[in-house]
């Protein structure tokens, strides 16, 4: 696969199986191509869609068809989809009719551990929480940060091994966004990789192979998460203030008093906003570039396209499929109505791919896209991805210091894809670097 020369494109919805490594996830059932399924009974959070990689023309069908779509029947109760760019950025520009609160994800909060996250938040609220944490990543911060993301980046770069398989979601795409994640937390070196389980512990929902014992085992490793970060706190709080997160919570007049569920969401909101989204670009640019060789050369040949070429590869990748909101009252839109409380899915990876804003090569990566930064992948509005910034400095370098040092990356199969709707990424993928 990783030397052809013909883009993939639309993925075919009745592929088989791929090789799998959670064999228990393997249904077994094959999945119906776009066409031939009902759309009235189609739900997007069916994770076999997002593990064997058959949303794409899913998707497509519904922006042509059903733009604004009634899930009537889901594990999660009913929910709207809305899958069109424009209408998504109505939305998530619209927190006077639409709300946060009180969950970003389609599931229900847990009553037994109610996390508080500012991004499930509104105004004003959320407003001032959020500023509270905006300078950890701010422009003063990310002059800082460059040089150490650099030296770390081109240290662990030199390290892979030439000429024989390894996973480059474990080895490079986790462990340079943990680093970072230790770093923006003043968090225990040693124990970083805590971050990455906390992270997929708070995103696994019903995944088995995660959290094999269910809702109480995720109530037990988020407490212990709390419990670790308490001591944090407690640290930071007898100090003086600094520059990192904890600190800053610490010390925030709108934060110093957060109750533990209070805390522990924001905690876990700046895990995974700092992990997964991260982590899976990092993985997703090498995928993307194995299908669409053409676009390396071009970026080997001009590296000042780095810059858009991470902006597309967030746009291809899209690392959070959608973001929840509730109507807080009756919303006309396609001439159907959202009813007040109804739940809405924003389907950022369908935005993302819409023909009608990207009107050539939407489903392919284009390293210089015409209007490229005008992805949704950060979201818009007041809830905009506090960590964008950050976020592209970390793939700018890495894609610097990977074009200093290698020819190419191949890919050697498909990857292993996250069994979730809200998470769009990737456990595992296997590549050798030519040696």
């Amino acid at each position: 696969m990783a030397d052809s020369a013909e883009p993939l494109g639309r993925p075919k919805e009745d592929i088989p199986l791929f090789k799998l490594h959670d064999a228990h996830l393997d249904t077994g059932a094959p999945i119906p191509a776009a066409d031939d399924i009902d759309l009235a009974d189609l739900d997007l959070t069916d994770v076999e869609l997002w593990r064997r990689d058959a949303v794409a023309a899913r998707f497509a069908r519904m922006r042509d068809e059903a733009p604004l779509h009634w899930c009537k029947d889901s594990p999660f109760g009913p929910y709207w989809s809305v899958t069109r760019y424009e209408d998504i950025l109505s939305i998530d520009t619209n927190h006077i009719d639409f709300s946060s609160e009180p969950s970003i994800v389609l599931p229900d909060i847990d009553e037994e551990m109610p996390l508080k996250l500012f991004i499930a938040m509104d105004p004003p609220k959320h407003d001032v929480q959020r500023k509270t944490v905006q300078p950890a990543v701010g422009p003063a911060m990310l002059k800082t940060f460059e040089p150490l993301i650099r030296e770390r980046t081109a240290t662990l770069l030199d390290s892979l091994p030439r000429g024989v398989a390894f996973d480059w979601v474990d080895t490079v795409s986790i462990e340079l966004t943990t680093m970072m994640l230790a770093t923006l937390f003043d968090f225990p070196f040693e124990d970083r990789r805590k971050l990455t389980r906390w992270s997929d512990v708070a995103t696994a929902g019903k995944n088995r192979a995660i959290l094999p014992g269910g809702d109480e085992q995720r109530r037990a490793e988020l407490g212990e998460c709390l419990q670790y970060f308490m001591g944090l706190w407690h640290r930071a709080a007898a100090a003086e203030p600094r520059g990192d997160l904890i600190s800053m919570l610490a010390h925030g007049e709108e934060t110093k008093n957060m109750s533990p569920m209070e805390y522990l969401g924001n905690l876990v909101l700046l895990i995974v906003g700092g992990n997964d989204t991260t982590r899976n670009s990092m993985t997703g640019g090498v995928y993307a570039f194995s299908k669409w060789p053409a676009e390396l050369e071009k970026l080997k040949a001009n590296p000042a396209l780095i810059p858009s070429a991470v902006s597309e590869i967030i746009r291809w990748q899209t690392p959070l499929s959608y973001m929840r909101r509730v109507a807080k009252r009756d919303v006309e839109m396609h001439g159907q109505t959202i009813r007040a409380g109804d739940k809405v899915a924003m389907w950022y990876a369908s935005g993302n791919r819409d023909e009608r804003h990207f009107p050539e090569r939407a489903d392919e990566l284009w390293i210089d896209r015409p209007m490229v930064r005008s992805h949704m992948a950060f979201g818009y509005g007041i809830h905009r991805c506090v960590g964008n910034r950050l976020a592209e400095l970390q793939l700018q370098v890495l894609w610097q210091e990977i074009l200093k040092r290698f020819e190419k990356i191949e890919v050697l199969e498909e990857p292993g894809r996250t069994p979730s709707s809200f998470v769009h990424g990737y456990h595992r993928m296997m590549v050798r670097i030519p040696g």
